[in-house]
């Protein structure tokens, strides 16, 4: 593996007073309604759709963390057929999934079915949800963060089955991390 010159120096880590801000802001957004869940669930599918595997493997695994079982969040990869999903729940995802696209795929039909299930205070959180996303997916995917071996061993036990793999987030030897960053 040819090595990414200065991760650790540009990783977000490096920069406490923003690190401190961005974990604020991830702790104010996804905790608000709809709920944890269902938003990051949503955070997940936009990860998919931008294709940061590191944050695939942090919002799967934060998902696990919170008790969501394991089946159910195999079963994001394919959401739109899956009976683990109700119609809120594929609404959110949906969304998810067009937002996290480049270019973005958010159609009004998206928004048609997020009004059936949600209130506005609950849509915001969830467009809330896809931008974030699509900061931590450009920012960590752009540096090829290494992904901590917490995470990455999960995604590697659970998710390898249905596709999902390291990529260039691997890391070299002295770049490991032994756990996820605490929110």
């Amino acid at each position: 593996m040819t090595e990414y010159m200065d991760r650790q120096n540009w990783d977000l880590g490096a920069w406490p007073e923003m690190y401190g801000k961005l974990k604020e802001l991830q702790i104010m957004i996804f905790t608000a309604p709809p709920g944890i869940e269902i938003n990051m669930m949503t955070f997940t599918i936009s990860s998919l759709a931008s294709g940061c595997r590191h944050c695939q493997a942090h919002g799967a695994y934060g998902l696990d963390k919170i008790g969501v079982p394991v089946e159910k969040i195999r079963a994001l990869w394919n959401f739109e057929r899956s009976e683990l999903f109700d119609p809120k729940e594929r609404a959110a995802l949906a969304l998810g999934l067009a937002a996290g696209a480049t270019p973005n795929a958010v159609m009004p039909e998206h928004h048609s079915a997020l009004r059936e299930h949600f209130s506005d205070e609950e849509v915001r959180t969830l467009i809330s949800v896809c931008a974030l996303g699509g900061f931590m997916n450009r920012y960590n995917d752009t540096l090829a963060t290494v992904t901590d071996q917490e995470a990455r061993d999960w995604a590697q036990t659970h998710l390898s089955g249905i596709g999902w793999s390291i990529g260039k987030h691997e890391g070299l030897e002295h770049e490991q991390r032994a756990e996820a960053p605490k929110l």
